[in-house]
């Protein structure tokens, strides 16, 4: 019986991340000289339009999100976020399926909550 409970918390707890964490985060994004626009951001995963300045949901994923960016007077502005390892695939390492539900989904991967797009004074 003592195995059985055994069991069954470990694959309980297996894909921690994937779990717990929404594959969709917010993201609030400015531009450094306070100005207003619209940016592309792309990843692997998504790629979307979004309002700046704004809070766009942006979709986990392990490679960079990319911005291309315009400014409301046509100012160009690009700039790459890189994401980050979340603590939660370590949790998940040590249980049964040693990470593998984490690395295919990217929900392990964090970006930052806020990003100032830097744009060129005019």
């Amino acid at each position: 019986m003592r195995y059985v409970a055994l069991s069954l918390a470990m694959i309980g707890l297996a894909g921690c991340a994937s779990l717990t964490n929404d594959a969709f985060v917010p993201m609030a994004i400015s531009f450094s000289d306070g100005s207003s626009g619209t940016c592309q951001l792309t990843n692997k995963r998504m790629s979307i339009s979004a309002e700046v300045p704004g809070s766009p949901m942006v979709r986990r994923s392990d490679d960079n999100l990319q911005f291309n960016c315009t400014t409301e007077d046509g100012r160009q502005a690009f700039a790459s976020v890189p994401s980050t390892m979340g603590g939660k695939l370590v949790a998940s390492a040590v249980f049964l399926d040693f990470g593998i539900t984490d690395a295919i989904t990217d929900k392990h991967r964090e970006y930052p909550a806020s990003y100032v797009i830097p744009v060129k004074a005019k």
